[in-house]
């Protein structure tokens, strides 16, 4: 049995001091114990629950729109490496039978695969998102025009069956035809995030009385927040049942607007995402997003008219961005880890440290620089 001590995340979505004991691949039993009788080393270790990332498309020179058991792997070693313990890679707007080929190989992969780590690719890989292709032209953002198409719930039912029941989240445009019966009748088997929208305020409610009770990285892809017309934002702001996502690479929102999202809608109701593309981790240069070229310089990824595509910042490097422009360290941990278990319906499962549960344990400095990553209880990352 190992023994961590430092200022454990409870789940009480707080850090206080104690000690975690970790038995084979769960945690056994935490402890409380007074400050004074840690040493300073442990009181500057921060020991929280690994996080999770529900929407992001790549990183490492891998999508997983390459549909290959090799990206997959390589993306999931990735992530973990970098703290993100449990993900739900994120598709692009595709033709059916392409997105038909990526879930069945992702459901292949997590039947089948096993991390150089030994981590089991089923402990990472627990869902799909799918971004698109039920979105508005007007507002595609980075998705391909060319795949865009009205809401069709049988289709969904489709790419369910041949992922294996892995799709967690589809976006979808409300207004949109089609897209609010998908919503009403298919909410009981997906759960549906407004995104890459035109949607009024009005249309943004009655999406959410008939069942979508998320929003795709809040701000971009939709309408402004404004005095005489709240949109999208405003009405998922009074929707207490909704959650929205929230891209802190510290390009996609200004950090004003970061804190403020947080006061408006309260820690418990946003989650944080990376969107991550497959640039992410490497160095400048030309690479692809859902078949369309993107040029990278820095943190900043962009298609050739100038749109801002996917970011290339991982999660964890997100969340401590997101702590650095003023978000409470304890608000922006829940936001990259329980609140996304929960949106997908993992929170008895992921994002919380407690006895009983998988051993799935990142430690960090007083600066929040990763230190060490634990996977159901074996070191992945030193």
């Amino acid at each position: 049995m190992r023994l961590i001590k430092g200022m454990i995340y409870t789940d009480r979505m707080c850090f206080e001091p104690g000690g975690l004991f970790v038995e084979e691949d769960h945690i056994e039993k935490i402890e409380r114990y007074e400050e004074s009788t840690l040493t300073e080393k442990e009181r500057e270790t921060y020991v929280l629950p690994g996080l999770m990332d529900i929407h992001f498309h790549g990183c490492a020179g891998y999508d997983v729109c390459d549909g290959t058991m090799e990206a997959i792997r390589e993306i999931a070693s990735y992530e973990l490496a970098h703290g993100v313990t449990t993900i739900c890679p994120t598709t692009m707007t595709l033709s059916e039978e392409r997105l038909t080929d990526i879930c069945e190989v992702c459901l292949e992969a997590v039947k089948t695969q096993t991390l150089e780590s030994g981590v089991l690719l089923k402990d990472v890989v627990r869902g799909i998102y799918l971004e698109g292709p039920f979105v508005s032209l007007e507002k595609k953002g980075a998705q391909n025009p060319a795949y865009i198409q009205k809401a069709d719930l049988e289709m969904l039912k489709h790419l369910q069956q041949t992922a294996g029941g892995l799709i967690r989240v589809v976006a979808i445009a409300p207004e949109t035809e089609g897209a609010m019966a998908c919503i009403r009748e298919g909410g009981d088997s997906f759960r549906f995030s407004i995104a890459h929208t035109c949607a009024d305020y009005e249309t943004a409610k009655a999406a959410m009385e008939a069942g979508a009770h998320q929003v795709t990285h809040l701000y971009n892809a939709m309408p402004p927040f404004t005095h005489r017309a709240p949109g999208v934002i405003g009405a998922a702001a009074e929707d207490e049942r909704t959650m929205v996502e929230l891209i802190c690479d510290g390009l996609h929102i200004h950090p004003s607007v970061v804190k403020s999202t947080f006061k408006l809608f309260g820690a418990e109701r946003v989650i944080l995402i990376s969107d991550s593309m497959k640039a992410t981790g490497l160095e400048d240069g030309e690479y692809a997003l859902g078949g369309q070229p993107v040029t990278v310089k820095g943190n900043l990824a962009v298609l050739r008219d100038g749109t801002i595509a996917a970011s290339v910042t991982n999660l964890y490097d997100c969340m401590r961005t997101a702590i650095r422009m003023g978000v409470p360290k304890e608000a922006a941990v829940r936001a990259a880890s329980y609140n996304p278990a929960k949106a997908v319906g993992l929170e008895s499962e992921c994002g919380v440290l407690a006895p009983g549960r998988k051993a799935d344990i990142l430690l960090a400095d007083r600066e929040f620089a990763l230190v060490e990553v634990i996977k159901a209880g074996r070191v992945v990352k030193v």
